[in-house]
């Protein structure tokens, strides 16, 4: 119909469909169906596992199903076979492809890195590639609650993250003291389930002091102490992609310059928030990267928890190991979620 309207007023296809409209008869044959929603049965319950688990992607979410599975009978009721066959062979596109109405992005805000001087001459900066495999050796930064303004007085975050296991402990101070940030790295040390065998941080303030430097060095067994290149936020990546994790992810970009919630939010990270990090949601590592061409190209192994990758690790004593599990099996990761939800509150409002 087209081609003889075209050639009775000779005029272009393109032009003759603009003036038809939708006077052009409509194809014959019913919408052709798209592929059966397969997972339809289980959206429900893979939304409140990613929702709780602090939203992650499909490859962590794949492996983390295994761990929160077991605890989802208490709060919401039992799977069905059918939704648990199905829920055992789903792939992490397919998670991806049935959240991805539910996904959000969030925006870049300030760095508050500081320069300090007056050790950088005492702490050498790293020059070799740390023991990876056997836990104990952590890298440190800070984060500013700051909001849009590094005036004035703030609460910072401090991440601290091991290497070998991506066991991570966060803590609160107030205005980033060297007393404070020393107080905190000791209740760190005395929390963490391995010894503390080297720590790299950049070259704050915070960091490079002699209170934090003679708590780690004098000692039967000095603390090995290394700090990155200055303005290479690169040297830290351990740490930074934990940034985002911890302090970023619960806490937000908001302005905290209430001193009355440095106590409440290390409350949270040492009773909820660790625990839900470090037993129940996995993180990849990098294990091989190559370029072609004018790309990188990566590859990271199965996601895995900290408290696995240490388990796995065979560097813990038995005791170690034996308390870590009876941690483990003593912690619900939906009750973590909501108990994390219900200690925000108070610092948020």
């Amino acid at each position: 119909m087209l081609d003889e309207f075209c050639e009775h007023h000779g005029y272009d296809r393109k032009h003759a469909i603009k003036l038809l409209g939708d006077q052009l008869p409509k194809p014959k044959g019913g919408v052709r169906p798209g592929a059966e929603p397969v997972y339809e049965p289980v959206r429900e319950v893979v939304e409140r596992i990613w929702k709780a688990s602090e939203q992650l992607c499909g490859k962590r979410l794949e492996p983390a199903l295994a761990l929160w599975l077991p605890h989802y009978g208490k709060h919401y009721g039992s799977l069905l076979p059918a939704q648990k066959k199905l829920l055992g062979k789903v792939s992490a596109a397919t998670l991806d492809r049935l959240l991805a109405p539910l996904k959000a992005e969030v925006p870049r805000r300030l760095c508050g890195t500081r320069p300090g001087t007056l050790l950088r001459t005492q702490i050498p900066i790293q020059g070799e590639v740390w023991d990876e495999q056997r836990p104990g050796f952590l890298e440190a930064d800070s984060v500013a609650h700051c909001g849009s303004s590094l005036a004035g007085d703030f609460i910072w975050s401090l991440t601290y993250t091991c290497l070998g296991s991506g066991w991570t402990e966060g803590r609160a101070v107030w205005n980033k003291g060297a007393q404070g940030v020393l107080e905190q790295t000791r209740d760190v040390e005395k929390n963490l389930p391995f010894p503390l065998l080297g720590m790299d941080f950049d070259n704050g303030s915070e960091w490079l002091n002699w209170h934090l430097v003679r708590y780690l060095q004098e000692r039967v067994v000095p603390v090995k102490l290394t700090r990155s290149r200055p303005y290479h936020k690169d040297d830290n990546a351990h740490v930074e992609q934990k940034n985002w994790m911890w302090p970023r992810q619960v806490l937000g970009y908001a302005r905290l310059e209430s001193p009355a919630a440095v106590p409440l939010i290390n409350q949270l990270y040492k009773e909820t928030w660790g625990p839900l990090q470090n037993f129940f949601l996995p993180s990849a590592k990098l294990v091989a990267k190559h370029r072609e061409g004018s790309r990188w190209v990566r590859r990271h192994d199965r996601p895995q928890t900290a408290y696995q990758r240490l388990v796995s690790s065979g560097q813990l004593g038995r005791k170690q190991a034996q308390r870590l599990r009876d941690w483990y099996y003593a912690v619900d990761p939906f009750e973590l979620a909501r108990q994390t939800d219900k200690q925000l509150r108070p610092i948020l409002k």
